[in-house]
């Protein structure tokens, strides 16, 4: 599944971001990155506003970003692309708060997620205490004396 974002929406809403932060946008991506690294996803964020000459999409890894030329909305942008997706859009969560984009999404049946909602999941998920991976346990102490006593057996032999 991807996240289809609209960016500009959901920056007031991420803690210790800020849209009057001029490195908002770079600072919305980088956590986007943390997001899909953690859930496996990928994810597509629209910003509005590019300055002239910036238009158009760069990746960032599991992260792309769209920034809509002026006198476009992100908004405009998402519509579209929800549009072009058709059928595949049911593959889609939208992340907007924007009642336009919620009803377009609904209309390709895309799944909808608030920006508030988001902003609760990504809290949700960066607050909880990171599990062992599977892999990588600690040693037992039956298993810790086993490695010893090989280590020991080297040091003892004079093979270096």
């Amino acid at each position: 599944m991807t996240y289809i974002i609209d960016g500009h929406n959901l920056i007031p809403k991420i803690s210790g971001i800020d849209l009057s932060d001029p490195n908002d946008e770079d600072r919305l991506i980088r956590v986007l990155q943390q997001f899909c690294r953690f859930k496996r996803k990928k994810a597509v964020v629209y910003f509005d506003q590019a300055p002239p000459g910036l238009a158009g999409g760069k990746n960032f890894g599991s992260v792309k970003a769209f920034y809509v030329h002026q006198g476009r909305t992100a908004d405009d942008a998402i519509m579209e692309e929800l549009r072009k997706l058709g059928k595949r859009a049911r593959n889609v969560t939208v992340v907007s708060s924007d009642r336009q984009v919620q009803q377009a999404a609904r209309a390709v049946h895309a799944r909808v997620m608030s920006s508030d909602a988001f902003s609760a999941a990504w809290e949700s998920l960066v607050s909880e205490k990171p599990s062992l991976d599977p892999r990588v346990q600690p040693l037992s102490k039956q298993e810790l004396a086993e490695w010893e006593a090989i280590f020991n057996q080297s040091d003892q032999g004079g093979n270096t």
